[in-house]
Order: structure tokens, then sequence, then C-alpha cells
């Protein structure tokens, strides 16, 4: 039984400002760098084969000190711009709240969860979708298949549109769900790619 362990970065500077964050390459806090030593200690008795994240430094800081922690630092890590947070345009370094009173709670709640609303300039979750799923499918699946346990350390849409793919979620369903920053979501799948079980830890 080979497992799929899905990673949101730890906390990032811009997280703790609450500002729209999106491909801009903003460091982790001294609380993200805790949240994903955290996830290591977590993972210290589950084997990591691969690893894959973002070129983003938040998401390649948070796969290190999480390797380090389960004393797994050994583990190969393919980086690649796939599986980067979605491109958030205009909204990129303002800050949350202060743009909900420039356009509306609703509007922002659109840009922020909702399927298919861009952003001004930027993505949405369908657009962020397809470029993740593809390399999903693509390049991280045929490493669970042949049976090895894989650490994807990436972002909060880029994992959402994963797990909207595995768990199955509607258009309606993908707009409640959130990502936590450094908690492993681990599904085990069987050798023909069947979800038999999903936990976080």
């Amino acid at each position: 039984m080979a497992k799929l362990i899905l990673l949101r970065h730890g906390e990032s500077t811009w997280n703790l400002e609450n500002r729209f964050t999106g491909w801009t390459d903003i460091p982790l806090t001294e609380k993200g760098e805790k949240e994903a030593i955290e996830a290591g200690e977590k993972l210290r008795n589950l084997p990591i084969d691969i690893a894959f994240t973002s070129v983003l430094k938040r998401a390649i800081d948070t796969t290190a000190l999480t390797l380090k922690a389960a004393h797994q630092e050994n583990v190969p890590v393919i980086r690649d711009a796939a599986i980067n947070e979605r491109m958030y345009g205009d909204l990129q370094g303002l800050n949350k709240a202060e743009t909900a009173q420039k356009f509306g709670d609703q509007q922002v709640k659109l840009w922020r969860r909702s399927y298919d609303v861009a952003p001004p300039n930027g993505e949405s979750l369908k657009d962020t979708a397809a470029r993740a799923l593809p390399y999903f499918r693509d390049r991280i699946l045929p490493e669970v298949k042949a049976g090895k346990n894989v650490l994807v350390s990436a972002h909060g849409n880029s994992l959402r549109a994963i797990v909207m793919h595995l768990d199955n979620l509607t258009e309606k369903q993908v707009v409640e769900l959130n990502i936590p920053n450094g908690i492993p979501i681990i599904y085990d799948f069987d050798a023909d790619g069947n979800i038999l079980n999903k936990a976080e830890l």
C-alpha cells in the first residue's frame, strides 16, 4: 500500500500579514518553519521515497525542513511550477481585509474560493487545476502506483485542485475546502491507484 502525503507549506510572512501571495516568492515565518518541522516529526516513521514541490521558496523550504525533521534528508526532491500557488494577478500583495472593503466581501470570496472566477489578470482554481492536475496524473500518481510513498509539498490552491480531484468534489463543494498550513494529509492507495483511506496527521 502506497501513501500520498499532501502538505501545504508553513505560514509565510504574507499569510501572517493577511496578503494575497500568489506567485510572489515570500519566505516562511518562524511559525511557518516550526509548522514544517512539526510535520516532519509526524512523518518520522513513514519512509518517503520521493518528494515534489513547487518552485516557490515557501514550499521548497517547507519540504527541506520537513524532510530534515523526519530524518529523511536524502529523499530526491523534484521542483515544478505546475504545482505553484495560483496566480492572484492584480491582487498579489494586497491585504485581504482592505481588498474586501474596496470590492465587497462577496466579490473577494468569489475570487478566493470559487472554482472558475479569476481575479483581475490572475488565475481561477479551474486555471490552477488545468496545470496542476495533468502534472499530478502524469508525474506524481505513477510514482504512487509504483508503490512509492510520495510527499507533495505545495500551496493552498494547487492542493485544493488535487484534493478536489481525489475526493470527487463538485464546484460548489470546493468553495468550502480549505487546506491548513503544515498539516500532512495522507491518502492510502492500492496498486491500481484506488484510494483506500484518507487521514490528517
